[in-house]
């Protein structure tokens, strides 16, 4: 019933390996109009990512390197020096190629992931995008928040399909001539009677979770009700 990360996920990825030089990862940035790319080894496995804002750490503390008596302001020289991520910003800012510059390790998520894994992924870890990867941490392609949306795009007839044959039939094994399943704008609306109510009850809570449902409304009504035993 979940989309996964590898049917949503950017495929064709620019990548930049280990040794390349910090002039070269800031043209890729540009050329190609991101803010961020993964680093790779000789064998494709994901070591990290760089980004712009390692890239600008040498211009923030260009003055301990060039001695061009450039001097950030008093609040950006106050928050390197009691962060407690200074020496790592110090440590990038003398870096020359991407081993040197990159944040390690990279927020990776593998592509037979659900998208809601992703979301949760991105949410904790404070990102907008994560770094596919393969067995054995090789790159496979990246998944961005713009990315996630698409399982809300999915046609109404795919919701209601998936619904009746993954929800109804396949999971809660009824019968469904008698349920009617319509979708419209990702909205659900389950009518038509079942046999008892706890299995109407559960239709309802699953076909919530379906990828790409927006919300469900319930006209479902029941022949037993088995939920006031022992009352």
């Amino acid at each position: 019933m979940h989309v996964t990360v590898n049917e949503v996920m950017t495929r064709e990825v620019i990548s930049v390996h280990e040794a390349t030089p910090f002039k070269d990862i800031a043209e890729t940035l540009i050329e190609h109009g991101v803010s961020a790319v993964p680093v790779v080894d000789d064998a494709g496995r994901v070591l990290g990512v760089v980004s712009e804002a390692d890239l600008l750490c040498k211009e923030e503390f260009q003055e301990l390197y060039y001695q061009e008596g450039y001097k950030p302001p008093l609040r950006a020289r106050l928050r390197h020096r009691l962060s407690p991520e200074s020496a790592g910003m110090r440590r990038k800012a003398a870096g020359d190629t991407a081993a040197e510059l990159m944040t390690a390790p990279a927020v990776t998520i593998p592509a037979t992931a659900a998208v809601v894994r992703a979301a949760r992924a991105m949410d904790e870890h404070g990102v907008k995008r994560l770094v596919v990867t393969a067995d054995g941490g090789i790159l496979r392609g990246i998944v961005s928040r713009r990315d996630l949306l698409k399982v809300f795009v999915r046609s109404d007839a795919d919701i209601a399909r998936t619904i009746r044959e993954d929800v109804l039939e396949r999971s809660l094994w009824v019968e469904t001539l008698g349920i009617k399943v319509e979708a419209e704008h990702g909205v659900v609306t389950l009518s038509g009677w079942m046999d008892r109510r706890s299995d109407a009850r559960i239709a309802v809570r699953m076909a919530g979770r379906v990828d790409g449902v927006v919300d469900v409304i319930d006209k479902l009504s029941w022949k037993h009700d088995d939920t006031n035993w022992g009352t």
